[in-house]
């Protein structure tokens, strides 16, 4: 079985960050989001990947990837240049995918189970399609399956005004061969897209049997900056986390902090966790680092107060103000201003600004 990783796409919902790069690559918990991918890959034993790439990011992605050797996967780039949907998406790894069975994966969403339990379970049986499930609380908003007893997928609603279930489609797909005859035969949707939903349902109706998987425990799509904060928080919450870096003794550090062994905690600074701090980070006296905050690399904090929050890295913060819930860009520098400040700032902030608060 092969993996195939959609990457593409402008990223227009975590503007101003992603005027300057891919949305795949802005970092949850100092991990860049598409490693998280390629990570369930090679735990469900799939270590040929294709990654579909857009107009934008190529480089970027390409870059950080490279052949996949540093993550024990060999990686081939597909361009599939406009996006014109999903199932357009699939269809451009023919090539790559030949007669294999593969999974299809959307690059910007995390999960916390993996794909192991969605590839096995297509395994099991004689099936066109799998797709992972989730319960969700607003199933008018997504596309939902009505499956049977037996699990098997019985028909796709696309955004169904009385939806008959609550299990929606969450950007996880097994797919046989056959799924690429059925692309050839779709018509562009109302939106202009070949709708990867409209190619499963075309399997159905041709016969296939459609595999469901109800996904356990938590799933996030990080296309907006609330859900960057929200699949930090929750892996933060999840993941092991270890100080390697120099604390110094009149530093506070409490709960589990990722420290990069390059890294510094100075006396008089408070560090509460869950916290991540990647590489040549410095974290200064008078400075409070609470909760569910990510720190990239190369940056300084001084006299702040921030938590709950993500900075990609690179940045200055310096500000003697609260910053809460807020994604800064890399490059971010903020200072202070010569103001009375309120009780707390929410920021999304794109890559190389100037603030003062």
């Amino acid at each position: 079985m092969k993996g195939v990783l959609l990457s593409g796409g402008t990223g227009s919902r975590l503007r101003p960050i992603t005027h300057t790069g891919p949305k795949q690559l802005v970092p949850v918990a100092n991990k860049p989001v598409l490693e998280y991918a390629i990570e369930d890959f090679k735990e469900a034993g799939i270590t040929e990947i294709g990654i579909i790439l857009g107009h934008k990011g190529r480089d970027e992605i390409q870059e950080l990837l490279g052949d996949g050797s540093e993550y024990g996967v060999e990686i081939t780039y597909i361009i599939q240049g406009n996006p014109l949907g999903l199932a357009h998406a699939a269809g451009c790894a023919r090539d790559f995918v030949g007669d294999d069975d593969f999974v299809m994966y959307l690059g910007d969403n995390i999960l916390k189970s993996g794909i192991t339990d969605l590839v096995e379970s297509f395994e099991a049986g004689n099936y066109g399609a799998g797709i992972a499930l989730q319960e969700v609380e607003n199933p008018q908003a997504f596309g939902i399956a009505d499956v049977d007893d037996a699990g098997n997928v019985t028909e796709l609603i696309e955004k169904p005004d009385e939806p008959p279930t609550n299990l929606a489609l969450i950007g996880m797909y097994v797919f046989s061969p056959a799924v690429f005859d059925a692309i050839d035969d779709l018509e562009p949707s109302w939106r202009g897209e070949l709708e990867i939903t409209d190619a499963i349902q075309s399997l159905l109706d041709t016969g296939h049997e459609i595999d469901s998987h109800v996904v356990e425990g938590w799933w996030k799509d990080t296309g907006k900056p609330e859900d960057i904060l929200e699949a930090n928080r929750l892996v933060l919450e999840d993941r092991a986390l270890e100080t390697q870096g120099t604390v110094e003794p009149n530093a506070t550090v409490e709960g589990r902090v990722e420290l990069d062994e390059t890294s510094t905690i100075k006396d008089g600074a408070v560090v509460r966790g869950p916290v991540s701090i990647a590489e040549d980070t410095v974290i200064e006296s008078g400075s409070y680092v609470g909760p569910y905050t990510s720190i990239g690399p190369n940056s300084t904090l001084e006299g702040v107060h921030v938590e709950n929050s993500v900075i990609i890295g690179d940045s200055a913060i310096t500000t003697s103000g609260k910053i809460v819930d807020s994604l800064l860009g890399r490059g971010t520098n903020i200072g202070s201003a010569d103001s009375l400040l309120p009780e707390g700032r929410r920021l999304v902030v794109g890559e190389n600004s100037q603030l003062k608060l």
